[in-house]
C-alpha cells in the first residue's frame, strides 16, 4: 500500500490537537496565601510557573490565584526571602511560609533590556537601584537620585536649577565630542533622545533634561548596563552605556497609596569674604602702592559710595529658602487575568534667589497588564505623561558671581518702589549689576512616553513578542525682556525670544524567543529587529517693540519679528539583533549577542555596521571541590566579556552640503560642507570580574576590571576661516581608552530579632587616556589634548613665585622668547576623578527605619577667583596678611596682566576631594493593629535630608563643581512627609 504523507500529517495534527485540548481541560485554579516567619502576609511575592513567563503576585493580604496544570511547578520568590518550589499535582490550595534569607542577592531579578537575568547568573556588568532608594529623594531628575549609588557611574548636576540636564558618564569619556558621550535612555522598552533640549534661559549651558517630566515615585527600578556583554545587543546606541528605567506595574494588590512631603532647600556653604573696613583698607593700599591719586572715576567705592555701608551680598542674593512640595497618589487593582495601576503627582519647587520663580510639574501614568485564560497571550501597556512649567532667569543675570564679587559698601540694587537703582550706579560710571533681572524665561514642556508589548506563546518554550513605542516631547519657551530691566538712557524696547522644540519618535521591535532545557543544558535564544524614526523640529524668532509689557511674548503684538530660524531633521534607524544564552547545570554560562545596525546619519556605503559580544561565567562554588574544602565561601563566580559597540551620535545630514536662505529674497548660501566618507565610531570593550559570597552570603564582594577603547573618532573637524565653513564632519585617527576597576561590597552586619543593619559600598578607580592621535601637534586640537593624558585636562603655566622686583605673580617663560603663549603651558592638570564611590547603611527595628548614604570623591579642582587684591571687587578673608605668598596689592595694568596669567597656572590647583552626607532618611511605620483600628492598610511618617554635611579642604563653594570656585550644585534640603496605604 502506498504511504500517504498527507494522511500521516493529518493524524499527527489531530493527535496534537487532542493532547492540547486534554492538557487545557486538566488545568486548575490554584489559590493560597504567602506569609513570613511571624505568619504575617507578604504582599508582592512573585509566583511563577517554572519554565514559563506565566505567573502572578500576591496582594496586600498575601493572597494569590492563578491557573496551572498538575505537572507544573510553582516558584515563589521575594527579595530578602529564600525561594521555594512546589509541585502542583492535585493541589488547589497551596499556602506557603517563606523563610528570611541572610542575603538573597542571587534571587534579585535584573533587567538586561531585551531579556531578564538574575544577580547570580548574569555574565555582564549591570548595576541596579530600586524604588526604595529613589522615591523619597526631593529631586526633579531620576538621574540625580543615582549619585554615589553605582560603581562606574559619574553624575554631576552642575547647577541648582530644577529641570537642568545633569551630566552623566558611564565609565568615562569615550568621545572627543561632548555630545558624543550621552548614554542610551530606555523607559519601559522605549528609547528616549538623551540629548538635552536647547534653551535660551539660565539653562542654556546645560540644556533641558528630557527626563525631568518623569515621576520619581512611579519608578520601579533603574538598571545601568556597562560592559560589552550587557550593551552590545543595543549596538551603536549602547557605546556609552545604557540606562533602563522601569516604571511600576499593578501587581494584583488592590488599594490606594498617597504620599505627601514638604520641605525647604538652602545653599549649603558660604565663603568668608572681606567686610567693608577690610575692603576699603586694601583699596586704599592699592592706590598708595601704585602712586595714583584716587578720583571719582577710579575710586568710586572710596569717594562716592557710603564708607559705612555693609551689605552681605551672599545673604542678599543666595540666602533665600526654596520651598518644596510633592503630592503623589496611585491606585491599583484588577483580576486574575488583568492588573492595572494608575498614578498622578504634583511637584513644586521655589528658588533661593531674590526673584519670584517657581518650578511646577504634573505627571500622570497608567499601566495595564493582561493575559488570556490559557496564559498564552499577554499584553502590557504603559503610558507616562508629564507636564512641567519652569520659570527661570534669562541668561545674562548671574547672582552667583555678583554675590561674591560686589564691594560690601556698594549702593542698593533696588529703589523703594522695586525698580532698579540706576542713578547711584551711574554716578560711578557703572550699570546696575543686576541689569536684566526682570527678564524671565518660562518653559512649558509636555512629554508623552508610551509603550505596548504583545506576546503570544506559539508552542512550549517558543514565544512571539512585539514591542511598540511612541514618544512626543514638546517644549515652548518664551524669554521676556521688558524695558525696566535696562538702563533708561539706552532707550530699550520691550523684546521677546520665542523658541519651540518638538521631538517625536516611534519604534517597532518584533522578537522571537525560544527557551528549552535538555537535562542539565538550558538554552535561551532571541531573534529580533528594530525599526525606529525620530523627528526633531525647532523654531525660534525674536519679537521687538511691544506696546506694553503685558503683551510681551504675544508675537502678534510685536511691531517687528527678526532673526526667525527653523530646523527640521529626521533620523531613521533599523537593526537586526540576536542573542544565544546557554547554561550547563547552573554552573557554566555563555552569552552571545550580535546586532547589525543601519543609520541614516551616514552616506550610502557606510550606513550599516556589525557589533557583537561574548560573555561567560563560571560559578565555581558549585564544583564539589569548593563545596568540600571551602565551605566558608558560599558563592563564587568568575565572569568575563569582550565585544564591540558603535556610535552614531553626530548631527544629521553631515554627509550632504547644507544651505540657508539669504536675508534678501531668492538666494541661498552654503552653511555646511559635505563629507560622505566618514563612518562609524567603534568602541571595543573588555572586562573580567569576580563575585564572592561569604558566611552563607551575609557578605558579598564584587570586583571588576575593564578596558574600553574608542577609535575612529567622529568629530566636527575645525576648518580655517578662509574656507568659509566652521567645521566638517569627519573621522579622526585618535584612540581613547577608559580603563579601571570597580569594587562593590555588601554585608548583612546584624540580623537579630527585629533589628537589622546592612551596609553597601561601591568604589570606582577610573583612568581615561588619549593613547594615540597621529599628527596631533599639527591638528587644531594641539592645544587641547596630549597623548598619554586624559581628555579632560587643563594646560597651564608653571608658577614661579612672586617677582622680587615688581611684587607681582610670575610664571615661567619656558622657551625664553619673552612671549607668554601656549608653548609655555607645560603643566598638565588632570581634571578627572582619581576615585569615587559611596557607602550606604540601612538600619531597621520594628517599624523604625534609617538609611544614610555618604558620597566620596578624590579629585583636583581649581580656585581662580577671589584673590585679585587691589581691584574694586571683594576677595577671600584668608588672603589678608599673606605677604610674600600673594602679589602686591595693586590695580595697575601690569598687575592685571600678571593676575590673568597666574589664574591660568598651577598655582590655582586645589585639592577638591570631599566626603558628603548625601542622603538621610528616617521613617516610622505605625503598628498593624493601629492601622487596622484606623481603617487603613499602612501608614508611615518620614523625614529626609540631602547634602547635609561636607568634609573637604576645597576653598570654593562646592567641591562637586570644583572648577573656578564660585559654582555650586546640590542644595541642602530637608523634607517631612507621610505615606498612607488604603
Amino acid at each position: 500500500m502506498k504511504f500517504s504523507y498527507r494522511q500521516y500529517l493529518l493524524r499527527i495534527t489531530l493527535l496534537l490537537i487532542g493532547v492540547t485540548s486534554l492538557s487545557g481541560f486538566c488545568q486548575q485554579i490554584i489559590e493560597g496565601q504567602v506569609t513570613g516567619p511571624q505568619d504575617l502576609p507578604i504582599p508582592g511575592v512573585n509566583i511563577q510557573i517554572q519554565g514559563t513567563n506565566r505567573g502572578t503576585t500576591s496582594n496586600f493580604e498575601g493572597e494569590y490565584q492563578l491557573v496551572a496544570s498538575p505537572q507544573d511547578t510553582l516558584v515563589y520568590t521575594y527579595m530578602g526571602y529564600v525561594s521555594q518550589k512546589v509541585a502542583v499535582g492535585e493541589q488547589t490550595q497551596i499556602n506557603i511560609q517563606l523563610k528570611e534569607n541572610e542575603n538573597s542577592l542571587g534571587d534579585l531579578v535584573i533587567n538586561a533590556g531585551y531579556y531578564t537575568t538574575t544577580e547570580r547568573e548574569r555574565t555582564g556588568n549591570i548595576a541596579k537601584v530600586t524604588a526604595k532608594e529613589i522615591e523619597l529623594q526631593p529631586v526633579v531628575s531620576p538621574l540625580q537620585a543615582l549619585q554615589g549609588r553605582m560603581a562606574g557611574v559619574e553624575i554631576s548636576t552642575g547647577t541648582d536649577t530644577p529641570g537642568a540636564a545633569p551630566s552623566i558618564r558611564i565609565r568615562g569619556q569615550n568621545s572627543l565630542r561632548s555630545e558624543g558621550n550621552y548614554p542610551l535612555y530606555i523607559i519601559d522598552g522605549v528609547p528616549i533622545n538623551s540629548t538635552p533640549v536647547e534653551s535660551n534661559s539660565s539653562l542654556s549651558f546645560s540644556g533641558i533634561d528630557p527626563l525631568s517630566t518623569m515621576n520619581l515615585n512611579n519608578i520601579e527600578s533603574i538598571e545601568v548596563l556597562k560592559d560589552a556583554d550587557a550593551t552590545a545587543i543595543y549596538g551603536s546606541r549602547g557605546a556609552n552605556g545604557v540606562i533602563l528605567i522601569s516604571t511600576k506595574k499593578g501587581k494584583g494588590q488592590k488599594g490606594i497609596q498617597a504620599r505627601i512631603y514638604n520641605g525647604v532647600s538652602t545653599v549649603a556653604n558660604k565663603l568668608d569674604l572681606l567686610n567693608t573696613q577690610q575692603y576699603l583698607e586694601i583699596r586704599q593700599q592699592a592706590f598708595a602702592n601704585d602712586g595714583v591719586e584716587p578720583d571719582e572715576y577710579n575710586a568710586y567705592d572710596l569717594l562716592l559710595w557710603d564708607q559705612n555701608r555693609e551689605t552681605d551680598w551672599q545673604e542678599e542674593f543666595l540666602g533665600g529658602t526654596a520651598d518644596i512640595s510633592d503630592v503623589n497618589i496611585s491606585a491599583q487593582g484588577g483580576s486574575d487575568q488583568t492588573h492595572f495601576r494608575l498614578n498622578g503627582s504634583f511637584h513644586q519647587q521655589g528658588t533661593i534667589y531674590p526673584v519670584d520663580l517657581q518650578y511646577q510639574k504634573f505627571t500622570g501614568g497608567a499601566h495595564l497588564d493582561h493575559r488570556s485564560k490559557d496564559e498564552k497571550f499577554q499584553l502590557g501597556l504603559a503610558l507616562n505623561y508629564g507636564v512641567d512649567q519652569n520659570e527661570l532667569m534669562a541668561s545674562g543675570v548671574n547672582f552667583r558671581s555678583k554675590a561674591f564679587k560686589l564691594a560690601p559698601n556698594a549702593p542698593a540694587i533696588y529703589l523703594e518702589d522695586g525698580s532698579l537703582n540706576w542713578e547711584e550706579w551711574g554716578e560711578a560710571g557703572l550699570n546696575n549689576p543686576l541689569e536684566g533681572v526682570f527678564n524671565t524665561g518660562t518653559i512649558k514642556s509636555h512629554n508623552l512616553i508610551s509603550s505596548l508589548n504583545l506576546s503570544y506563546q506559539i508552542a512550549k518554550g517558543l514565544e512571539l513578542k512585539t514591542n511598540f513605542g511612541f514618544t512626543h516631547f514638546n517644549s515652548d519657551e518664551v524669554v521676556k525682556m521688558p524695558q525696566r530691566s535696562y538702563n533708561p538712557s539706552s532707550m530699550p524696547l520691550h523684546r521677546s525670544l520665542n523658541t519651540q522644540s518638538r521631538r517625536q519618535s516611534w519604534i517597532i521591535e518584533p522578537q522571537l524567543n525560544y527557551q528549552h532545557q535538555w537535562g542539565k543544558l538550558n538554552l535561551n535564544a532571541l531573534l529580533g529587529s528594530t525599526l525606529q524614526e525620530n523627528q526633531y523640529d525647532t523654531f525660534s524668532v525674536q519679537g521687538e517693540n511691544y506696546v506694553a509689557e503685558a503683551l510681551i511674548g504675544n508675537l502678534g503684538a510685536a511691531e517687528s519679528l527678526i532673526n526667525a530660524q527653523a530646523r527640521n531633521t529626521q533620523y531613521r534607524y533599523q537593526a537586526a539583533f540576536a542573542r544565544l544564552g546557554i547554561n550547563w547545570d547552573k554552573k557554566y554560562y555563555l552569552n552571545l549577542t550580535g546586532r547589525r545596525d543601519g543609520s541614516s546619519r551616514f552616506a550610502q556605503g557606510n550606513r550599516f555596521a556589525n557589533f557583537g559580544a561574548i560573555g561567560a561565567g563560571w560559578i565555581f562554588t558549585e564544583e564539589s571541590f569548593f563545596k568540600q574544602h571551602l565551605a566558608w565561601l558560599s558563592f563564587g563566580k568568575l565572569r568575563g566579556s569582550y565585544g564591540t559597540t558603535g556610535s552614531d551620535q553626530i548631527p544629521d545630514y553631515g554627509y550632504l552640503d547644507a544651505y540657508e536662505a539669504t536675508p534678501g529674497p531668492g538666494g541661498l548660501y552654503p552653511t555646511g560642507l559635505a563629507n560622505p566618507a566618514y563612518s562609524w565610531e567603534v568602541n571595543k570593550k573588555a572586562e573580567v570580574g569576580m563575585q564572592l559570597g561569604f558566611l552563607k552570603d551575609r557578605i558579598h564582594l564584587g570586583v571588576s576590571v575593564y578596558r574600553n577603547r574608542s577609535s575612529n573618532q567622529l568629530v566636527a573637524y575645525p576648518l580655517p576661516a578662509t574656507t568659509g565653513f566652521n567645521s566638517v564632519q569627519a573621522n579622526l585617527p585618535a584612540t581613547v581608552e577608559n580603563r579601571g576597576w570597580e569594587v562593590e561590597f555588601s554585608s548583612d552586619n546584624i540580623r537579630k530579632g527585629n533589628f537589622r543593619w546592612q551596609t553597601s559600598l561601591n568604589m570606582s578607580f577610573p583612568k581615561n587616556e588619549l593613547i594615540s592621535y597621529p599628527g596631533l601637534e599639527q591638528s587644531p586640537y594641539a592645544h587641547t589634548y596630549r597623548e598619554g593624558h586624559p581628555l579632560n585636562i587643563a594646560l597651564l603655566y608653571e608658577y614661579e613665585g612672586i617677582d622680587p622686583e615688581t611684587g607681582y605673580y610670575q610664571v615661567i617663560d619656558q622657551n625664553g622668547d619673552g612671549v607668554y603663549d601656549q608653548e609655555d603651558k607645560v603643566v598638565i592638570q588632570d581634571r578627572t576623578r582619581e576615585y569615587f564611590g559611596g557607602i550606604q547603611n540601612s538600619l531597621s527595628y520594628k517599624g523604625i527605619s534609617l538609611q544614610f548614604l555618604f558620597q566620596f570623591v578624590q579629585q583636583e579642582g581649581s580656585l581662580t577667583s577671589m584673590f585679585k587684591s587691589g581691584f574694586p571687587e571683594n576677595q577671600l578673608q584668608e588672603l589678608i596678611n599673606t605677604s610674600g605668598t600673594t602679589h602686591q596689592i595693586s590695580q595697575t595694568p601690569e598687575a592685571s596682566l600678571a593676575y590673568s596669567r597666574v589664574v591660568d597656572s598651577d598655582l590655582v590647583i586645589e585639592d577638591a576631594s570631599f566626603i558628603r552626607l548625601k542622603t538621610l532618611n528616617l521613617s516610622y511605620q505605625l503598628p498593624a493593629d493601629w492601622t487596622t483600628a484606623l481603617g487603613i492598610m499602612e501608614a508611615k511618617f518620614f523625614v529626609a535630608g540631602q547634602n547635609l554635611w561636607t568634609l573637604t579642604e576645597y576653598r570654593g563653594m562646592d567641591p562637586d563643581t570644583p572648577m573656578g570656585g564660585l559654582s555650586f550644585s546640590g542644595l541642602r534640603t530637608f523634607t517631612t512627609g507621610v505615606q498612607i496605604n488604603f
